[in-house]
């Protein structure tokens, strides 16, 4: 461990940290340029072969930028995406962003460190940064955008040089340090550990856009939501925001184990996949959208007012079928596949809309952040891996062997450290921040 990061573990001081020197390299999980392609003519792209774990070069710190050590981080489906190089191999991104803006040269290099979610403290700060100050716990908005680009001051993220940070950008959560913008900092929720604080913002403040959110579904009381994935990364978040915001949340699992978990979280209506009887094509069946709509209806008496969709060509016919008319199919991914196919009529006949949804901008980040500060929202992780094992922590997230969200620790020497509100912490309850530990 550097000098640096034995300061941070310690707690030092502001002035302390100040006084020490960076370190030249830190360790972090990386891909190679070299091994773009190792998996072409496979079927299992196991992102164990692709993931390591070694020295990163500490990066040049801009006047807009801030180096954090990071205490923890978390996996996200994106890592698995870069990780078996689809549907692009991710060098490709940060040269054409080195392209359009010359100063993201330094993000150019061949090796590309990844990770979109984290938590940790700042240790230096660019000579522009006005609001953050070495020594500030915080998490990390993935959300990378250039605050002279006009569209960001409308919404971030209908900026054209809008980008993913760890995936679009080198130099993200999964090592000890990262680099980031300033505007990309939160303040970390007092209760939570490190690696509940990592586990987070990029699942919970997406559904927040996708549900609550003007640029969303805009979820009013008393709505029916269909929640795919229901104890998953995303879904977990999703059954959250919408008790919280007066609906009705319908969750789909894949286990008994799951709907007894999600129930656990407060969800009255779950829906087992498997008890269905879709047979071996599942949701592909053409008559999958009847039966899914038959039985939400048995549940709650009526079609959905809105679909929670991130699942894609596998679920994606059924979610147009199944929403009520005037409903609203709110997509932000396609983990099983880009290419959807579903029946039109079912779309313009009865005025269904679907949504486009990506990430979410600051604010929403920011909004997001203050529920799970108030212990509105709570955590979902239910797995910690140390950082030499950041590659099997993805393998389990690619082959969906994990339930709500999955945690790294990085300069963190283990787990249940950074709590600074044991008050608040114990007021809502282990059993609450731990549901998903259980």
């Amino acid at each position: 461990m550097s000098e640096m990061l034995q300061a941070v573990v310690n707690g030092a001081s502001r002035e302390e940290l100040l006084n020490t020197e960076l370190p030249a390299s830190y360790r972090a999980a990386f891909l190679r340029k070299e091994e773009i392609g190792i998996f072409e003519g496979e079927t299992d792209k196991d992102v164990r072969k692709s993931l390591h774990v070694g020295d990163m070069p500490m990066p040049e710190l801009a006047p807009d930028e801030v180096v954090i050590a990071v205490m923890a981080a978390a996996i996200n489906f994106n890592t698995v995406w870069s990780a078996i190089f689809e549907p692009f191999p991710t060098f490709t991104y940060l040269d054409q962003v080195a392209r359009r803006n010359p100063a993201m040269a330094k993000h150019v290099l061949d090796q590309h460190q990844l990770g979109s979610d984290g938590s940790g403290v700042v240790v230096r700060v660019g000579a522009g940064v006005k609001r953050w100050k070495v020594g500030d716990e915080v998490v990390i908005s993935p959300c990378y955008v250039d605050e002279e680009d006009h569209g960001s001051y409308d919404d971030g993220m209908m900026s054209e040089t809008q980008l993913a940070w760890g995936f679009e950008t080198n130099f993200g959560a999964l090592g000890e340090f990262c680099l980031v913008k300033a505007n990309q900092l939160v303040k970390k929720p007092a209760h939570l550990t490190w690696e509940e604080a990592a586990a987070n913002t990029l699942c919970a403040a997406t559904a927040y856009r996708m549900l609550v959110g003007k640029h969303g579904a805009q979820m009013k009381q008393g709505d029916v939501v269909l929640v795919w994935g229901g104890t998953g990364g995303l879904g977990s978040y999703a059954t959250q925001l919408v008790r919280n915001g007066g609906g009705i949340p319908v969750a789909i699992v894949g286990s008994e184990d799951k709907a007894e978990l999600v129930r656990k979280q407060g969800v009255e209506h779950v829906i087992n996949r498997n008890e269905l009887g879709l047979g071996p094509e599942g949701f592909k069946n053409r008559k999958a959208g009847r039966i899914l709509g038959e039985a939400v209806r048995s549940l709650v008496g009526e079609d959905p007012q809105i679909v929670f969709e991130y699942l894609g060509a596998e679920t994606f016919g059924s979610s147009v079928y199944v929403a009520k008319r005037g409903g609203k199919i709110v997509t932000c991914g396609s983990s099983t596949g880009y290419q959807h196919q579903f029946d039109n009529r079912f779309l313009w006949m009865r005025l269904k809309s679907i949504i486009g949804s990506h990430g979410f901008n600051y604010h929403e980040a920011v909004e997001t952040n203050r529920l799970i500060s108030l212990g509105m929202i709570h955590p979902t992780l239910s797995k910690v891996f140390p950082l030499d094992q950041a590659a099997e922590a993805t393998r389990a997230v690619q082959t969906n062997q994990h339930i709500g969200k999955v945690s790294v620790l990085c300069a963190a020497p283990a787990e249940g450290l950074g709590v600074t509100d044991q008050a608040l912490r114990d007021k809502i309850g282990e059993d609450k921040i731990n549901l998903y530990r259980s």
